[in-house]
């Protein structure tokens, strides 16, 4: 089962794959010829007066036909690298008789899988959401390889202070939290780029932007992937100082994970909070989720890497 666990992660990087070269194909057929309307207006308004501009060269449109051929290819590429993922965490589980995310490893497999299943469940409900794909198959190959290259661990028994009933609610939330939260980020970054493609139209901000949805609704599916996942993030940080206490008889003690968990649920609460102000701009909010984004990877990798703590699998 060990061995057909890490087969099923190589399957499951593979389709993952080909899934980000379906949504690039997809992106690549993008008709941009509205989005690039309003940098030829702004040279045709900057040439000298007088002057009548050359008529820009035509382009064919791409095929709208093809693009959604790519689109379907990367949606269904995606489900079957997640499948194919949830195998991995389910013959690992049954070569060490336990949950699979007992270690780093196994957190990063049940992370990204999280991530992926709240990418699908958005996309299949909403397909303005599906050009998002390609950035979060990246961002999941990045994490899925930093996992089975420097991570990996051999299946087998939780250590003792690991063997308890929370591994199953603190860890499992957490880890879906997380996963949540990667969406939000991706979103928030598309959100960003957006808003930077208005003020330079004719920037390489302005080709990223080209194929990524509109802003509102990058805004619209931050807003929302953060409300849900926060109420699990507190639940996890809840469950997690309970196991605490059971553990080592204290609920908190400001070990170095304890204390980034609190500070990415502080990030996390001011960017709720931010979004429900109207005068706090959307470009501000986005911000906020990229930050605390970036807490949860500190705590993710510094913290269990390089920083000694209750918590650490420095050494591991």
């Amino acid at each position: 089962m060990a061995a057909i666990s890490d087969l099923l992660l190589v399957i499951a990087m593979l389709c993952y794959l080909m899934a980000l070269v379906a949504h690039a194909a997809s992106h690549a057929l993008t008709d941009r010829t509205r989005l690039r309307a309003p940098a030829l207006a702004a040279a045709v308004v900057a040439g000298p007066a007088g002057d009548t501009p050359p008529p820009p060269r035509a382009e064919p449109a791409p095929d709208p036909r093809r693009r959604a051929w790519a689109t379907t290819v990367g949606l269904w590429a995606t489900a079957l690298a997640a499948v194919t993922q949830a195998g991995c965490l389910l013959t690992r589980g049954l070569a060490a008789e336990r949950v699979p995310w007992g270690n780093m490893y196994e957190f990063i497999i049940a992370l990204t899988l999280a991530a992926v299943t709240a990418w699908l469940v958005t996309a299949v409900r909403t397909p303005a959401w599906r050009p998002l794909g390609l950035y979060v198959c990246v961002v999941t190959l990045l994490l899925l390889g930093f996992a089975g290259l420097r991570v990996y661990t051999p299946a087998g028994p939780l250590v003792p202070a690991l063997d308890s009933v929370w591994l199953k609610i603190h860890v499992s939330t957490a880890a879906l939290a997380s996963g949540v939260f990667l969406v939000g980020f991706v979103a928030a970054v598309g959100y960003l780029i957006r808003t930077r493609s208005q003020s330079t139209p004719d920037g390489f901000a302005a080709t990223l932007a080209a194929w990524l949805p509109a802003g509102p609704v990058l805004e619209r599916v931050m807003f929302r992937l953060h409300a849900f996942a926060f109420p699990i993030w507190t639940f996890a940080v809840i469950a997690g100082a309970i196991w605490a206490e059971a553990s080592w008889g204290r609920y908190w003690g400001w070990d170095p994970k304890e204390t980034w968990a609190f500070i990415s649920w502080v990030v996390y609460a001011g960017y709720l909070h931010a979004r429900a102000t109207p005068s706090v701009r959307r470009s501000t909010t986005a911000w906020l989720a990229v930050v605390g984004w970036l807490t949860m990877m500190f705590n993710l990798f510094a913290v269990n890497l390089l920083i000694s703590g209750l918590h650490s699998y420095a050494g591991a």
